[in-house]
């Protein structure tokens, strides 16, 4: 809940934050693409894709980014996972790190978001926590309600902000590239492949306390 049509409109004009110019997020990603690229790939608007992906029914292209290491990690590799019975760590599959690695990006400039992180803002996008904290599933849905606030927060709007489901003391971004002016992005320092040595053992400190692991070799 609320799993529900929106509304016409919104019922007063959707306000903005402003994040500054000099913000360093962090993304994780597949290496076929570059760090500052944006995904130009529409999901399907029934099945698979993420929580605010563009669909043919509202076409932009879009990147996912956390404000901290924590926020990328969670809302890419850590949100499948289970807790084990067991009391047992959580196994990150090393096939969700192959061709996986995490980059660091500077804003040049500064970026207004919709803001989706208390119940106030949520509210006055129609919601409440279920737009932020869904599961898979009800992607489809949560998707319609981005492309939703997206229309109706006008062209100042260059993305969404919202808490990460996994640490709600992380958050995490959207950004919408026909929005977003070229060289917004700076890429800082070289990519990390994850699928490394040297990748493993900074996962491992980021990961220390979360019970989770990488698996076996």
């Amino acid at each position: 809940m609320p799993r529900y049509q929106p509304p016409p409109a919104p019922a007063a004009p959707l306000s903005g934050l402003v994040l500054p110019a000099g913000t360093l997020l962090h993304r994780v990603h597949s290496t076929e693409f570059a760090p500052d690229s944006f995904n130009p790939q529409p999901a399907h608007c029934l099945y698979g894709g993420g929580r605010f992906d563009s669909t043919r029914c509202e076409r932009y292209g879009f990147l996912y980014a956390g404000l901290g290491p924590l926020g990328a990690l969670g809302e890419t590799l850590l949100r499948p996972l289970a807790f084990d019975p067991a009391g047992g760590p959580r196994l990150l599959p090393r096939a969700a790190l192959r061709d996986r690695a995490v980059s660091r990006l500077r804003t040049t400039a500064e970026l207004s978001l919709v803001p989706l992180t208390s119940a106030k803002e949520l509210g006055a996008v129609h919601q409440d926590s279920w737009l932020v904290h869904a599961e898979a599933p009800d992607y489809p849905y949560t998707r319609d309600w981005a492309h939703w606030i997206r229309r109706h927060s006008g062209p100042w709007a260059q993305g969404l902000l919202w808490p990460s489901k996994r640490d709600p003391a992380e958050e995490c971004v959207v950004l919408f590239h026909d929005r977003c002016p070229e060289g917004l992005l700076a890429v800082e320092g070289d990519s990390l492949r994850l699928d490394t040595a040297e990748g493993g053992a900074w996962l491992d400190a980021w990961l220390e306390g979360l019970h989770v692991r990488p698996a076996p070799r």
